[in-house]
């Protein structure tokens, strides 16, 4: 696999940040807008997609699979695809780089398609367990095989002969949520997921603008709380265009970057406000952050509208375990935010971000503390004590994961001295523009030489 040299990258501090942007599309939308067109009869146009490396893995994974997969000049996508259980066998092992989304979705996929399929990824991405969604998928017979540990390289024999299966999800997960559903798409019969705590829900909403047969029920009886998804196999989707609104993962870092900043006042058009995806606003407003969200609308089945986000004086609260599956990947800059913040902020039920990119806990704990922050964590919670003033000028390892890397750059514009991040080249996995519209707000951001 090919190396880049790294790219440090240094944010010092910054004030009256102001400006309109639009983040990036998001991305797990985006992956799954390229994953189901793939799998739909006709051709589906996508606009607004994300061209991260994440999201153009999954589409060069989708062509491998026998999808027609194009580009065009106006930045929109064009996908015929192959119908449900159509793919057929590729010709080399795919690749997704750091997409975990990816590579978990695209195995529930194939595990109900009778071809042989190879996954690998990055260093990162082959660090991550992939347990969670071999143990489910092997219940419809396919056989998987990946290193000791459940780790990638993995091998998919996809089943010739599946069964429906009913699963309860161990963990609040939606990537695991979402294999199961989609290799019950080629499955006889109803296939069950069962959630105790419910997670983002695009996969549902977009099966379902693809025309899947699926059902939701609301269990909020008894000790049974929770959401049973259920879809019946072995019916084609349909093509269907796919707007793709604003990535609120992404516009959360220019919102942080805002509220910790004096004199700032930024508008984010066109983001996605799904109930399952904001909890870092709502964390973030019961902190006294001045966020205001306008123009609120629904497309393609999501709502979206435009965030506004002025200088706060912000101030610690407990994040119960509840809203962890909202926002497990805003945590990161959340501490950030925390970190600025008059007494202490816990986090609670956060264990999931001990198996994502990198061990999160780990790395946004010794980052914190490399640059004056008192915090303590758990094997599921941290605590974040705030200070009037962040003393900063610390060395951030980002462990090849990029929101530990833009979430320090982040407390680089307010803290007292530069930070400084071991290498920036990573974010474009998620957030190609990220300098570009950061710097374009007024943010201090720039590379750095290794010898400075």
């Amino acid at each position: 696999m090919p190396t880049t040299k790294s790219r440090r990258l240094k944010a010092e501090k910054s004030s009256g940040l102001n400006g309109t942007i639009n983040v990036p599309g998001d991305k797990s939308i985006s992956h799954r807008a390229l994953m189901f067109a793939s799998i739909a009869i006709g051709e589906s146009a996508i606009s607004g997609l994300l061209e991260a490396e994440d999201v153009i893995n999954t589409a060069k994974a989708m062509a491998a699979l026998g999808a027609q997969v194009e580009r065009y000049s106006d930045g929109t996508w064009k996908v015929r695809g192959v119908g449900v259980g159509g793919f057929s066998q590729p010709r080399d092992i795919i690749d997704f780089g750091n997409s975990g989304t990816g590579v978990r979705l695209c195995a529930g996929l194939v595990a109900t398609t009778p071809i042989k399929v190879g996954f690998t990824g990055d260093d990162s991405l082959r660090s991550r367990p992939m347990k969670r969604i071999t143990d489910p998928l092997r219940l419809f017979g396919a056989k998987i095989d990946t290193l000791e540990g459940d780790l990638l390289p993995m091998r998919i024999v996809g089943s010739e002969n599946t069964v429906p299966v009913e699963y309860t999800l161990p963990v609040a997960s939606a990537q695991v949520k979402s294999a199961v559903l989609l290799a019950g798409l080629n499955a006889p019969g109803k296939t069950s997921v069962i959630e105790p705590v419910a997670t983002r829900d695009h996969t549902e909403k977009m099966l379902k603008a693809f025309g899947a047969k699926l059902t939701i029920t609301e269990d909020n009886t008894g000790n049974n709380q929770g959401r049973t998804i259920t879809i019946e196999g072995q019916h084609e989707l349909t093509a269907c265009d796919v707007t793709v609104p604003g990535d609120p993962s992404s516009a959360a870092f220019a919102i942080v970057a805002a509220l910790i900043t004096t004199d700032s006042h930024i508008i984010i058009k066109d983001v996605l406000l799904n109930p399952t995806r904001i909890g870092l606003i709502d964390s973030l407003k019961e902190m006294g952050g001045d966020i205001v969200i306008e123009n609120r609308r629904e497309s393609g089945g999501e709502q979206l509208g435009d965030i506004i986000a002025r200088s706060s004086q912000l101030c610690g609260i407990t994040v119960p375990a509840s809203r962890a599956p909202a926002m497990i990947d805003e945590y990161p800059v959340l501490a950030v935010a925390a970190s600025f913040a008059t007494g202490t902020t816990r986090m609670e039920g956060i264990g999931e971000l001990r198996v994502k990119e990198s061990d999160r806990l780990a790395f946004v704990a010794d980052g914190l503390e490399n640059n004056g922050v008192v915090v303590r964590s758990g094997p599921d919670w941290m605590e974040v004590d705030g200070a009037d003033t962040v003393e900063g000028g610390g060395f951030v390892k980002t462990g090849l994961d990029h929101r530990i890397a833009m979430s320090f750059l982040v407390l680089g514009l307010a803290s007292e001295k530069p930070v400084t991040i071991d290498d920036g080249n990573i974010i474009a996995t998620s957030f190609p523009v990220f300098e570009e519209l950061m710097i374009g707000l007024g943010c201090n951001i720039k590379s750095v030489d290794e010898t400075e």
